[in-house]
């Protein structure tokens, strides 16, 4: 039987949510946040889970009440995992990959990593790469790997509090982990090379079920005993599951956030490049996916200034005739242009403007359409999330890739994803509210395209 209702779980880097999805058109009945809080605090910066848990906690119950729970789904951000120790508690924090501990174990840990080829996970810094991340761990803390009872994917620690059954999730490991092998769908080389391959827990399809509830979260929540709970998946990949299943031919999904993440089904043929954050995701039906990826929804608060403004389409157009041009990179550390240092071509507009939002608009798109060249991306681009609704975004995506852009505004990109999960295909009457974008006939549109791209080539050509 269909589940109706479906709350859904969706951990970002920035926000914590739980949807509710109405399964009979995917609407969102109600949507709950909160911010995604990392604290400050020894052994090292980790994710307050204690509050997400007694958030998710209030809102399950607040949505049993309200209009009753037939199934839980999970989606939650990459490079993040769980150790858990024999009595279920968590053997040790859950590790903020933004965190520059493992950089000091670099060397060390270059040492012992499969090689793009086996992994289709490029070299990131920090804990971006989840192999990196208990690699730091296990050698700061020698005690932690006897500890360590198994260790789980993160939209999986979720399904444990739920559940209590251990698990990991294919799309979680294919997330540039250096733990998995997309083409022996199976875990890679340093596994065993970490001695962690008895503590791995075991990988499993997103839409699986994990069990249903504790007694105990039943209790607080009110939630039936038998409300069943899913695996999960990574939050992109969240994104990209009804194309998959709906659409024929290719296509690109741009899932927006914290971080923007292309990825492209049965595109032209290309070789990725490690060193530009080029990937390969696995996609929640465990098929390899080329992808390309750049911190974009950071870039933008730190280009903005945290300042939210609103940008007319008349400014725009005047920002696409005068050139005010953000050059890349706001994050110089991932992306397609790592090592860069980002610059203004002409006069950088002022903070709070409606042309600086309008320049970074431009920008976004351009690096997103940079980051879909390298995927090999054909056929109509799909966006979600927060950078769908921005005009100038979608507009100069459309233009520089030459392709429609169909932006999907919904209220969270995921959560329709997520919901799949648990009814295993799209109801006729799914609904989703699409803004559709062409090639700018305005040919300041292209100019501006064509400026930045010489002027993002000349940056990278070695001096003479």
């Amino acid at each position: 039987m269909t589940p109706r209702h479906v709350a859904v779980i969706d951990i970002g880097k920035t926000n914590a949510k739980l949807a509710l999805v109405d399964a009979t058109d995917m609407s969102e009945v109600e949507v709950l946040t909160r911010p995604n809080m990392v604290l400050a605090a020894p052994p090292y910066p980790h994710f307050d889970v204690e509050a997400i848990w007694r958030f998710l906690l209030d809102g399950l119950e607040q949505f049993q009440k309200a209009h009753g729970v037939d199934a839980i789904s999970i989606t939650t951000h990459g490079a993040s995992c769980a150790l858990i120790a024999p009595d279920g508690a968590l053997a040790a924090p859950i590790l903020d990959y933004e965190h520059t501990g493992p950089d000091d174990l670099a060397a060390a840990y270059d040492a012992i990593r499969p090689p793009f080829e086996e992994t289709g996970s490029p070299r990131l810094p920090m804990g971006l790469n989840l192999g990196a991340q208990l690699h730091w761990q296990f050698e700061q803390d020698p005690a932690l790997r006897e500890r360590t009872a198994a260790i789980v994917t993160y939209p999986q620690y979720w399904g444990h509090r739920l559940t209590g059954v251990p698990a990991s999730d294919v799309s979680s490991l294919g997330c540039h982990t250096d733990l998995w092998k997309p083409s022996k769908a199976h875990y890679s080389s340093l596994v065993e090379r970490l001695g962690i391959s008895e503590k791995m827990a075991p990988a499993r399809k997103s839409a699986e079920v994990l069990g249903p509830v504790l007694p105990q979260v039943a209790s607080q929540t009110g939630l039936r005993f038998d409300t069943p709970v899913h695996c999960g998946i990574h939050d992109s990949n969240a994104s990209l599951l009804p194309h998959v299943l709906t659409r024929t031919g290719p296509f690109s999904v741009v899932s927006t956030g914290t971080w923007v993440i292309a990825m492209t089904v049965g595109g032209e043929e290309v070789t990725l490049e490690p060193s530009r954050d080029t990937l390969l995701n696995v996609n929640a039906l465990g098929a390899p996916v080329p992808s390309a990826r750049f911190m974009g929804g950071r870039e933008f608060e730190l280009a903005m200034n945290g300042e939210t403004t609103q940008c007319a389409e008349q400014f725009l157009d005047l920002v696409a005739k005068d050139g005010h041009m953000l050059l890349p990179a706001m994050v110089p550390d991932s992306g397609p242009f790592q090592g860069q240092k980002h610059s203004w071509m002409g006069a950088e507009p002022l903070p709070g403007t409606q042309e600086r939002a309008a320049a970074v608009s431009f920008y976004l798109g351009l690096m997103t359409a940079e980051c879909l060249s390298l995927t090999g991306h054909k056929g109509p681009i799909i966006v979600e999330g927060p950078f769908a609704r921005n005009k100038g975004f979608a507009s100069m995506l459309a233009t520089a890739t030459n392709c429609r852009v169909d932006a999907t505004v919904t209220a969270t990109g995921t959560s329709q994803g997520a919901a799949l999960l648990a009814t295993g295909a799209l109801p006729e009457r799914a609904a989703f509210d699409v803004e559709t974008y062409f090639h700018k006939t305005d040919v300041s549109y292209q100019r501006y395209a064509n400026s930045w791209h010489r002027a993002v080539k000349a940056g990278l050509e070695p001096r003479p």
